[in-house]
C-alpha cells in the first residue's frame, strides 16, 4: 500500500475520532454552561409553577415527564412544550417570559445538586 494513502486513512481517521469527541463532550456539558444566577432563578421558577406536577427539585414526579431524562439536544422541545403546553401540561407562554423559559431550561440542565 502507497504511503501517501495510509497517511491519509490515518488522517481521515484522527479527524473523524477528533469529531465524535467534540459531539460527546457538548452532549455532556452541565451547570458550567450557565450562570449561577441563571440556574437560581430558573429553580425558583421551578418551584413556583412546576414542582407541583414535575416534583420538588425534579425528584419523584407524579403522572407528568421526569425532566431529569431530557438532554441538551431538545432545547427547541422544551421551549415549545412549556410554551404551547403538551398533553396534560398547560401552556406557560402567556405566564413566563423568554427569559424566565432559558432559566428553567437553564435549571433542567444543570440539574439538581441534592
Amino acid at each position: 500500500m502507497d504511503l501517501r494513502v495510509v497517511a491519509e486513512l490515518i488522517w481521515a481517521g484522527a479527524a473523524a475520532a477528533g469529531c465524535a469527541l467534540l459531539v460527546l463532550s457538548a452532549g455532556t456539558a452541565g451547570a458550567q454552561d450557565f450562570p449561577p444566577e441563571r440556574v437560581r432563578a430558573g429553580a425558583e421558577i421551578f418551584a413556583r409553577n412546576c414542582s407541583p406536577c414535575h416534583g420538588t427539585r425534579m425528584q419523584n414526579p407524579e403522572s407528568a415527564f421526569d425532566l431529569r431524562k431530557v438532554t441538551r439536544d431538545q432545547h427547541d422541545r422544551f421551549v415549545a412544550s412549556v410554551t404551547r403546553g403538551k398533553n396534560q401540561m398547560p401552556s406557560w407562554g402567556d405566564l413566563l417570559t423568554p427569559d424566565e423559559v432559558e432559566a428553567l431550561w437553564a435549571y433542567v440542565m444543570a440539574g439538581e445538586t441534592k
